[in-house]
């Protein structure tokens, strides 16, 4: 591998650029989550806008909204490729103990639901990569052809839902009252899987899509110190969705769907390629904010689960109750208040993760999933298939 700074480390060590990228993601992830647990009528009020409607707090919500959630899931995919790559190249069958990661990742999703928030996205990445795990493999016209598949289903559910909820605002969304106790808030997640869960019928589709698509550009050396022209072409389609994200804002929450599923994954692709060019300019050490980022992408799952968790002790009634107290404030001041608590977890998830690391090489949650995988009933090996890989 390449020695360039920023974008690759030494031999046989991690990629740099997807750890950046990955906490990038997980800080925007909770930039958006964090309004959710702020709501005192529940997350699911999300449906039906902010809690007091205030301008700016739409605006910094639709910053946020959707592009690092389509991030996160690129990088999932890029993780899949890397997997796949080392499975290929330690001779073990594909995708063998993947399908075991992933349910895995499943169940750990099921508890991140049931027990701290509702809109859990890990299992909707679980079922994505039990069906794209049989076709990282195959060749690129399957795979082309899979995504578009795909993403045809993800266009006409957007379109679908956009046609059909034009004309409704917020008021003709039905919201039962938000459980005041924690056994209260999870019996009403088991109960209403269609308010909670109903987005994974989008997120899945959409998954695969990213999936397919981080895989790919992996392959084509997006991270790579030659790798410029493949980051070009994403930085400019991340200006086109920049443009279309900007008109979906301006044009009402009628458009979410279309903001939230299809102008925010153009978005992403812009990242994806502005962060390794950036990356890749950078000369010397990594300073506090890029090796924090780094802390955060590594330990990505363990973040993201424990600062849903943060928020749920901070803001719900049988916690803290924040969101009751903010409620009774002002929007600036409001505003000012749930920003400074974003960034108040975001630095104390950074502090943590960075202390974890330099004892372990994995977050907590990462490091189950390894020795659960690690089992001996669980390490049979035999051959690889090695169609559509490149090797290392």
């Amino acid at each position: 591998m390449s020695g360039e700074p920023g974008v690759r480390t030494e031999p046989g060590q991690r990629l740099a650029a997807p750890d950046v990228l990955r906490g990038i993601a997980i800080a925007g992830t909770f930039a958006v989550n964090v309004w959710l647990f702020a709501d005192p009528r529940g997350p699911g009020a999300i449906f039906s806008g902010t809690a007091d409607g205030w301008w700016l707090d739409t605006v910094l919500l639709s910053l946020a909204s959707g592009k690092s959630l389509a991030l996160l899931t690129l990088l999932f995919g890029i993780g899949m490729e890397l997997q796949y790559r080392s499975a290929v190249r330690r001779g073990l069958r594909w995708p063998g103990r993947y399908l075991l990661r992933a349910a895995i990742l499943f169940v750990e999703g099921l508890l991140h639901y049931l027990l701290v928030f509702e809109f859990d996205v890990l299992m909707g990445y679980a079922i994505a990569s039990m069906l794209v795990a049989w076709l990282v493999g195959r060749s690129r016209a399957v795979r082309v052809a899979a995504g578009a598949v795909a993403g045809g289903v993800v266009v006409l559910l957007v379109g679908g839902l956009t046609v059909a909820t034009s004309g409704l605002s917020g008021a003709d969304v039905p919201l039962a009252a938000y459980p005041q106790t924690w056994t209260g808030q999870v019996w009403q997640r088991l109960t209403e899987p269609l308010l909670y869960r109903i987005e994974l019928v989008l997120i899945v589709p959409s998954a695969v899509v990213l999936f397919l698509a981080g895989s790919a550009l992996l392959r084509a050396g997006v991270f790579d110190p030659d790798g410029a022209r493949v980051r070009a072409r994403l930085m400019a389609l991340g200006a086109a969705g920049v443009v279309l994200n900007t008109a979906t804002t301006l044009a009402g929450p009628a458009w979410f769907m279309v903001e939230r599923y299809l102008a925010a994954p153009l978005v992403a692709f812009g990242v994806l390629g502005l962060v390794p060019a950036v990356l890749l300019r950078m000369r010397g050490p990594a300073g506090r904010t890029r090796r924090g980022l780094t802390a955060l992408g590594r330990a990505a799952m363990s973040c993201y689960v424990g600062q849903n968790l943060v928020a749920a002790v901070l803001f719900h009634a049988w916690g803290l109750g924040l969101a009751g107290t903010l409620a009774t404030v002002g929007p600036p001041a409001r505003t000012a208040l749930v920003v400074a608590i974003w960034a108040l977890v975001m630095t104390g998830s950074a502090l943590v993760a960075s202390g974890w690391l330099r004892r372990y090489d994995r977050g907590p949650l990462e490091t189950l999933t390894q020795l659960l995988l690690a089992r001996p009933a669980l390490s049979g090996r035999s051959p690889a298939s090695r169609r559509g890989a490149r090797r290392p």
